[in-house]
């Protein structure tokens, strides 16, 4: 394939980086360290994102991916996963998700599953990835995407309307379910819209159902440690505001650390944001995060990936 038809399908396929600054998302402005950071995850997002797209190849897209620095690297790898199932959807070949996934991106399965499901949020229903093509664990973090997206882009609906969106219930195998694998995902995306501000992440919080705010408070301490951005006054804020969804915020935090360590991304905000929100070192809380990980045969009327949630969430308050 000629290069500059690889060009033209990047430039085609791909945002402007325009749409993913806090300005035009009408996100809160926050400290302007704080808007950096957020806008440069976008920045590395649309990068990985660019290069899947350039090249539909996955073993030429992961030493481009690997280029990002430690702290970006995973947001990277998720825009990759995002493209190649966009490409996926476009090819009656298909396959690239699933190379990519057996190869550059294995060490960050857990990004890639997320980015998988930013592509659903942008492809039409039928062109969507099969379910039973992802690993049944992590499949729910495909759900989480979506809600990030939706989120993230749609933000007056899904967040100062507080709307809710059905469209994934069906394919995940579990309607009952998926609206909260989604809530995950707007849960990290409240942290990009209140610009890593604690207190304001609380108040969006709180502006929702009670009966939606653990999932919520489980993806905010996910993005609070995988992305960070706020000091540890502002984190311990966070989690006297948290009350009763305490455990969740530390549950997401422990996820974070084990995608980050599994990955070898191990930045020195992680550590902060870990000993604040989980309690100890990202070491000791992604060893909980592998410890509690259930077996997809051990789900029941609750999906696998719920009860290592809830696992999770008990041992930080055992």
């Amino acid at each position: 394939m000629s290069t500059s038809f690889a060009t033209l399908r990047r430039r085609i396929l791909t945002p402007g980086t325009e749409q993913t600054l806090v300005e035009t998302r009408g996100f809160h402005s926050g400290d302007p360290r704080a808007r950096t950071l957020i806008e440069t995850v976008g920045h590395y997002f649309l990068a990985g994102y660019g290069h899947a797209a350039q090249t539909a190849s996955p073993e030429r897209t992961g030493p481009l991916l690997d280029a990002a620095p430690a702290r970006f690297r995973g947001f990277a790898h998720e825009g990759a996963a995002m493209a190649f199932t966009v490409l996926d959807g476009l090819s009656p070949r298909g396959g690239l998700v699933r190379a990519y996934m057996a190869g550059p991106g294995e060490p960050h399965l857990y990004m890639a599953h997320v980015g998988v499901g930013w592509a659903l949020a942008r492809l039409p229903r039928p062109l969507w990835p099969a379910v039973h093509t992802l690993d049944p664990l992590l499949r729910w973090l495909v759900l989480d995407g979506y809600g990030f997206h939706q989120a993230y882009f749609r933000t007056e609906r899904f967040v100062r309307r507080r709307a809710l969106d059905g469209r994934p219930s069906r394919w995940s195998g579990d309607p009952g379910y998926a609206p909260r694998a989604v809530d995950q995902g707007v849960g990290r995306a409240l942290w990009f819209v209140a610009c890593a501000d604690g207190d304001l992440v609380a108040d969006l919080v709180d502006s929702f159902p009670e009966e939606r705010r653990a999932d919520l408070y489980g993806g905010v301490g996910l993005a609070a440690v995988y992305a960070g951005g706020c000091d540890r006054s502002g984190l311990e804020r966070l989690c006297g505001r948290a009350g009763a969804h305490r455990p969740r915020l530390a549950q997401g935090a422990a996820f974070a650390a084990e995608a980050r360590l599994r990955a070898g991304l191990l930045v020195p905000h992680v550590e902060e944001a870990v000993g604040v929100l989980f309690g100890g070192t990202a070491a000791e809380a992604a060893r909980a995060a592998r410890e509690t990980r259930p077996s997809p045969a051990e789900a029941g009327r609750v999906p696998a990936y719920e009860v290592w949630r809830s696992r999770l969430a008990e041992r930080w308050g055992a």
